[in-house]
């Protein structure tokens, strides 16, 4: 089993020596999933097993068991994703199933105590399963080299493979144990993976002498174990283990052609012994009184408002640390320092961690938007994590709405599945009923990740415990369990709505045939959607209770997927939209509208209302979920049936004395609208703007939807830097008009608003790191990177201003016909 190369995806080191080239490729640059192939069993099968089923050595049993190999992938002890298995063979010995099984897990995700363990199962009882024998294998080396080629694994009779550190299960066979046939086929494998030098008459001679050996070895008792081949992955260099992020490689000082050489240090990215017995025997002494009563010189106060001022992303360095400990005492007056000091804790010394909560304790409280940086996985600690859920008790409802999200995929990062996290969140969706909604369908599309299934499950059974137990406050008030059955009915509601989507596109013919069909099995075949049994909360608003679907108010989009608009009926009379969409993942576009969500809410504080429209969006399931409908037209469809935005917006706020034949007000909600989506949209990176994904409501609001492409990602080439077109600047009245040069004002006054609250927003993104949203699991370091990039963090206000302001001119110039080559590429862009 071979790879030729790994392409960019590897790094490889360069050493001359004799002229004869040395390289390898790291583990960390290795893009592609674990591998292995399953050969086949060697040595002849016990005659019983523990169950007592018989298992036949020899022709005495005529019925051969039936065998399948089960292979499990564990990380430091854990297991890591689903086990594969092999295709059932039951054609007798000799078992071979030559047959390769490939993980979702990629070699840069593994660690020097990654393990797999291997079972072989008998299956000819029927249902009872029983264990012929299991191995476990570590997949790196002592000298933290990928094991590559054919192995031979030693399998322990009637036991499944355990992968724990250390393994009940060694698939390796001790020393002392190994004879002449071990280590003929160790050398074997290192002539098949071209190890040793091949000389055809000689190779010969030795394979003969090879197989004598083998079959004067395989009759005597001892020799008569039973193994499982396998062969890993080969790559065309050796593999090295590095951890991703960990060695910043460096270009060779000396090389001997033009070429440029990347030299790999084994050292580089690892604590030097020396620094670190100096840091212990520093911070031993300061453990008394010694340092209570310290206090910062000038140079050291400013070197300590420096470190302050980091992004929650940076690492502190050496020096950071200490000097941070050194203060510790004079700094728990100022909360800001919290999160930083205990950044700096040696957490494996037990003193030093004790003497770090107990300072935790006695530090001014810090904020809510910083505790939650104590919630990443950055913080293991169990006592730093149950302090943040203490300061995030403070928050109101409305402010825990707006991280909900994030919360719940924080619980990844927690030790328990009853932690402290999960807890707090319980108990407060007890007292709030839309909490209690968003809480559960976070959660539920959360049980299909195949790694923390258990644990979003065990968090979905607490708070369905906890609900139904609930009593009533007041007769007014419903008790937990129908509470908890209103909110299982919004499962059923989304089910029965998939369901039609699936009769819906069998039928064949245009969008109008499908309306009518979906309007018929609305008022037919499925008329209790009409008219509910029970009010059902609305999964977008659960405050809302709607009684049933109006048929004839409810329609098709003309579109691949064929998403479902539907009209409500609400229990106070009145009525709401929404869209119903099956084989789309929502969760992209979920957290984007909730960023601007929060953002509106930062510039709300502010009290600088942009007119923005964000929307409700919730994911029901993976690829399935519910948007708010806003009644608006594109910007295709608006160019298309007028002559501009201001000959559409006429039609609905004419004014002839007004500015462009509009009322005032209509055309600053459309300017304020404009410039906060610019930034916006600029700040997360949204890609793949295009006139048909561009909103604009008939009171000025414009706003954007679909959010397949964000944090830099686009499908297009040379996107524009800000997504601005130019029928927008048209409507401002162009480039020079005032009206522009106010747009412009707000995109900076907005830009350094959400500049201050760039720690919150860094912080909800890195509780996304483990989250499968596409644009953010494919890389989630380099995601959240790209997005700190984009606050300028390094500009005072004034110079971020000047920034924006330079961005907003680049890409305004590339929407009017101009001789350059890259303002003709942008101008492509738009197209």
């Amino acid at each position: 089993m071979s790879n030729a190369g790994v392409g960019g995806e590897s790094t490889n080191t360069n050493t001359n020596n004799n002229n004869n080239n040395w390289r390898v490729f790291i583990s960390s640059d290795i893009n592609h999933p674990v591998s292995i192939r399953i050969d086949r069993l060697h040595g002849l099968l016990p005659s019983h097993s523990h169950s007592d089923s018989a298992l036949p050595r020899d022709s005495e049993n005529p019925a051969p068991p039936e065998l399948f190999v089960q292979c499990a992938l564990y990380i430091d002890g854990a297991p890591f994703g689903l086990p594969s298995s092999t295709r059932l063979e039951s054609a007798g010995p000799p078992y071979s199933w030559n047959q390769t099984l490939t993980f979702t897990t990629k070699y840069r995700d593994l660690t020097s105590h990654a393990q797999l363990a291997f079972t072989v199962w008998d299956v000819s009882n029927g249902s009872n399963h029983t264990p012929v024998g299991g191995a476990t294998v570590f997949l790196f080396n002592n000298k933290k080299q990928l094991k590559a080629g054919r192995q031979k694994l030693r399998l322990w009779l009637h036991k499944q493979a355990d992968g724990k550190i250390p393994t009940s299960t060694p698939g390796k066979v001790p020393k002392h144990e190994r004879g002449e046939v071990e280590r003929l086929e160790r050398l074997v494998n290192k002539y098949e993976r071209g190890q040793i030098q091949r000389i055809d008459w000689l190779d010969r001679l030795a394979f003969n002498a090879i197989d004598e050996i083998k079959k004067k070895e395989a009759n005597k008792p001892e020799n008569s174990h039973l193994s499982l081949v396998v062969d890993f992955c080969s790559f065309e260099h050796p593999v090295v283990f590095q951890e991703f992020g960990a060695n910043y490689l460096a270009p060779s000082p000396v090389t001997s052609t033009n070429e440029i050489v990347t030299v790999w240090d084994p050292e580089v990215g690892r604590t030097n012994p020396s620094e670190h017995k100096q840091l212990k025997l520093a911070r031993s002494l300061n453990r008394g009184i010694v340092d209570r009563d310290l206090k910062p010189s000038i140079n050291e106060r400013k070197s300590i408002q420096r470190i302050l001022k980091y992004p929650p992303t940076r690492t502190l360095s050496g020096e950071d640390r200490q000097l941070l400990w050194k203060f510790r005492f004079s700094l728990m007056s100022e909360k800001k320092a919290l999160t930083k000091f205990l950044r700096c804790v040696e957490w494996s010394d037990v003193q030093e961690a004790k003497q770090a909560v107990e300072l935790m304790g006695r530090w001014e409280t810090i904020d809510v938007t910083d505790a939650l940086e104590l919630l990443s996985p950055l913080f293991e600690s169990e006592e730093v994590r149950a302090y943040a859920v203490s300061v995030l008790e403070r928050a109101d409802d409305e402010e825990l709405q707006c991280y909900l999200l994030q919360l719940v995929q924080a619980l990844r990062f927690e030790r328990s599945d009853k932690s402290h996290l999960a807890l707090f969140l319980i108990q407060r969706s007890l007292s709030n009923i839309e909490i209690a909604s968003f809480l559960r369908w976070y959660v539920l599309v959360e049980l299909h990740d195949p790694v923390y299934a258990k644990r979003f499950y065990c968090t979905y059974e607490m708070l369905e415990d906890s609900m139904i137990k609930l009593e009533a406050v007041g007769s007014a008030e419903e008790d937990g369990f129908k509470m908890w059955q209103s909110l299982v009915r919004q499962t059923e509601l989304t089910a029965q709505l998939c369901s039609i989507m699936k009769d819906i596109k069998k039928v064949s013919g245009g969008t109008q045939k499908k309306i009518d069909k979906l309007r018929q099995l609305l008022s037919g075949l499925l008329s209790e959607l009409t008219y509910f049994d029970e009010p059902i909360r609305s999964p977008l608003a659960p405050s809302t209770l709607i009684t049933g679907i109006v048929p004839q108010e409810s329609s098709i989009f003309k579109s691949a997927l064929h998403p479902l608009k539907l009209t409500f009926r609400t229990e106070n009379g009145g009525t709401c939209k929404v869209i119903f969409k099956k084989g789309d993942d929502l969760r992209q576009d979920q957290l984007v509208i909730q960023m601007v969500s929060l953002m509106d809410r930062l510039l709300k504080l502010e009290n600088l209302d942009l007119h923005l429209t964000p929307y409700r969006v919730l994911a029901t399931g993976q690829d399935e979920g519910m948007l708010e409908f806003i009644p608006s037209s594109s910007l295709a469809q608006i160019l298309s049936e007028n002559r501009s935005i201001i000959a559409y917006l006429q039609k609905f706020h004419p004014d002839e004395e007004g500015p462009f034949g509009i009322t005032a007000q209509c055309l600053e909600t459309f300017i304020k609208s404009c410039a906060g989506y610019s930034v916006i949209t600029y700040i997360l990176g949204v890609g793949d703007r295009h006139l048909d994904n561009l909103l604009l409501r008939d009171d000025g609001r414009l706003f954007h939807v679909d959010f397949a492409y964000i944090l830099g990602q686009d499908p297009k080439p040379f996107p524009p830097p800000m997504k601005l077109c130019k029928e927008m600047v048209e409507a401002m009245g162009g480039a020079e008009s005032q009206y522009y040069t106010r747009f412009k004002s707000y995109c900076c006054e907005a830009y350094n608003i959400l500049r201050k609250s760039s720690n919150l927003i860094l912080n909800l993104f890195h509780l996304m790191a483990g989250s499968n949203i596409p644009n953010i699991a494919s890389d989630p370091e380099k995601s959240i990177l790209k997005l700190q990039e984009k606050f300028r963090l390094d500009l005072d206000d004034e110079g971020a201003i000047h920034f924006f302001q330079d961005l907003i001119n680049d890409s305004v110039s590339a929407l009017f016909p101009q001789m350059v080559e890259t303002i003709h590429r942008w101008a492509q862009y738009w197209r």
